[in-house]
């Protein structure tokens, strides 16, 4: 009976970096049961994963596994029976400009997951974004709130793809009784992180930490993982309520830390706190976005036998030089978010 009466969520891409945050806070909060979706065929618990709240959660049944291709609906139908919410999370890594596997992933992976919600019966479905659906790669975004239209051409195929995602989960919005919110967190760092810091300190390792692309004026948000799970949650109380139904299904909304900051000044920091140099030797784009094109097209000749994707290319080159800063004043009047860890702290 308690089994049949529990209330029951899933996340998609369980394992990843801020899905394990979004689980872990679920669980704390005492409201629901996780089921945790991802790739493997088994979950394989850290030592800390363990003897924490995810361990004690599965050896009690307030959270299970369950193995999941995004691109396999009878998986999805499977892992979504019974389940209230969905937190759709999962998508392939960003830094990987492999139009395919986006395409596959992103795109009719979410069009499943949507189909799966609508078989299941799912209450409500909120879904993980990027701010990059309405960065065009060229020019920089200051402050921009959610009026900002996608633009005519993307970055990367990653930002293309979640944008094509985007757009089939807010038009999914009352299909069938389902609710549908998507959450745009900006380039998201803290505990768990393997993408930010791991670069960055393979970078001064290579002795390449200590050069600044552009004049490093450039301003972003960043946003703590927590903050960013939060964002799911609120944005999934929200729609729990009739009222805040009709104010926030089928839009999309901007999280961050809310803490502009120089884009180099936050490397800095994480640089000094690792215990490297800081970034100091200043390299114009107009020098580098040529060797960024050379590496590009080396890369796409030869990545057929093997070459590993370059940490050097225009598109990177464009997001490091870039403004990148986003208004969360539609999730602070319409979601209730407020970011609950500082970048301070």
């Amino acid at each position: 009976a308690a089994e049949a009466s529990a209330r029951w969520c899933v996340v998609t891409g369980g394992r990843g970096f801020a899905a394990r945050h979004l689980v872990l806070m679920l669980l704390r909060s005492g409201e629901w049961r996780v089921r945790v979706a991802d790739l493997a065929q088994v979950i394989s618990l850290d030592l800390d994963e363990e003897q924490g709240i995810l361990g004690a959660a599965i050896r009690e049944g307030q959270a299970v596994y369950a193995s999941a291709d995004l691109r396999d609906k009878a998986q999805l139908a499977k892992a979504f029976e019974g389940a209230e919410v969905v937190f759709h999370m999962a998508a392939p890594d960003s830094s990987i400009n492999n139009f395919h596997l986006h395409y596959s992933v992103n795109v009719e992976g979410t069009k499943n997951v949507i189909d799966a919600c609508i078989h299941c019966k799912v209450k409500r479905l909120i879904y993980t974004s990027s701010p990059s659906v309405v960065f065009d790669g060229v020019h920089g975004i200051f402050n921009a709130d959610e009026s900002m239209p996608y633009p005519d051409k993307f970055n990367d195929s990653y930002s293309e793809t979640k944008a094509d995602a985007e757009k089939l989960v807010m038009r999914a919005n009352g299909r069938d009784g389902l609710l549908t919110c998507c959450i745009r967190p900006s380039s998201i760092f803290g505990p768990g992180d393997k993408l930010l810091v791991p670069s960055l300190v393979a970078a001064a390792r290579a002795g390449k930490s200590k050069y600044i692309i552009g004049d490093g004026n450039n301003y972003y948000d960043f946003t703590y993982v927590e903050n960013v799970a939060y964002g799911h949650v609120c944005a999934d109380k929200t729609l729990s309520s009739e009222d805040g139904a009709k104010r926030a299904a089928g839009k999309a909304y901007f999280v961050t830390n809310v803490e502009p900051i120089k884009f180099w000044e936050f490397m800095s920091l994480l640089l000094d706190g690792l215990g490297y140099q800081r970034p100091s030797i200043k390299i114009p784009v107009s020098v580098m976005m040529p060797l960024a094109h050379v590496v590009e097209w080396t890369y796409k000749s030869f990545c057929k036998y093997g070459m590993k994707v370059p940490q050097l290319t225009p598109s990177r080159i464009r997001l490091l030089s870039c403004n990148r800063t986003f208004s969360c004043s539609r999730a602070k009047d319409q979601l209730g978010y407020e970011p609950i860890v500082s970048l301070k702290v």
